[in-house]
């Protein structure tokens, strides 16, 4: 049996998100929180000067994160109280803050909205791109760790009804890991990255027993992330030039990478690495 999969609560997850859109915009309050029984209770706030925001359920439809969260798209308005654009159910709280431009993010999980996110000041400010981009990306990681915690813990389930791993479920397996090496490859966000690395470990946990058990004593090999991206990679059976269009990567950067890592494997071709990486509980 694989061990149980621990993650930090979806409240650690919104306080997390939150405090990180506070620190890379130029806003100074930020609050939200997810979806429950139809309803956003608001679990995280930073930067308020009241207790005003206190208690807020955001209904979808409802106000300007409920707006967000039904179009699917952020919304931001520089005058919060004289918005012609959405409901006011909600003036209490964000007036009582005394909010004037305020932003709300959706948090989107495949076509479906799960929370929302909202930065606001206290003054009228004009928001661009240098401001929204940085706080999309933030929604957008929270809607990708919820992405893979339902991915992984379906797979849980599926596990638990039959501990046994069927062939095409152990590839869906090694194709998420594949896609995680590549996403994880093309973003700069270290605390993203890992968490990704943390969710890249699980799967591999999950698929372990699926490897057979090979006797003797299992090596210990150290291999570089981009080893283990091109290996993932190879284990679907993708050519050199595949992965290199995967990665980004030249195709003869792929080549060097699967050199060194068959190398540290004593393996003499990509499928005895791959099988040597599984073994070594560096693949899934």
């Amino acid at each position: 049996m694989s061990s149980p999969v621990t993650w930090e609560s979806e409240t650690e997850l919104v306080a997390n998100a939150v405090s990180e859109l506070a620190r890379r915009t130029r806003f100074p309050v930020a609050f939200g929180g997810l979806i429950e029984e139809g309803v956003v209770s608001v679990t995280s706030i930073v930067g308020n000067r009241t207790r005003s925001l206190d208690g807020l359920r955001v209904r979808p439809e409802r106000g300007l994160g409920g707006r967000a969260m039904m179009e699917l798209r952020p919304r931001m308005t520089s005058d919060y109280g004289s918005s012609q654009q959405i409901t006011h159910d909600y003036d209490m709280f964000v007036l009582g803050e005394g909010l004037r431009t305020l932003l709300a993010l959706p948090i989107v999980v495949r076509g479906r909205s799960r929370g929302v996110l909202y930065a606001g000041t206290w003054d009228e400010e004009p928001v661009g791109g240098i401001t929204t981009a940085p706080a999309m990306q933030v929604a957008q990681s929270v809607a990708d760790e919820l992405r893979i915690r339902d991915e992984v813990e379906q797979r849980l389930r599926a596990r638990t009804a039959d501990d046994t791993v069927a062939p095409p479920q152990r590839e869906q397996l090694r194709e998420s890991f594949a896609e995680l090496r590549s996403i994880a490859a093309s973003i700069d966000d270290d605390s993203l990255r890992s968490r990704i690395a943390r969710v890249e470990r699980r799967l591999a946990i999950l698929a372990g027993d699926a490897v057979p058990v090979a006797t003797g004593p299992v090596p210990t090999v150290r291999l570089s992330p981009r080893e283990i991206d091109v290996l993932a990679c190879a284990a679907l059976g993708s050519t050199n030039a595949e992965i290199a269009s995967r990665l980004g990567l030249r195709e003869g950067t792929v080549k060097a990478y699967l050199g060194t890592a068959m190398s540290k494997l004593d393996a003499s071709t990509r499928h005895s690495a791959v099988a040597k990486a599984r073994r070594a509980g560096l693949l899934p």
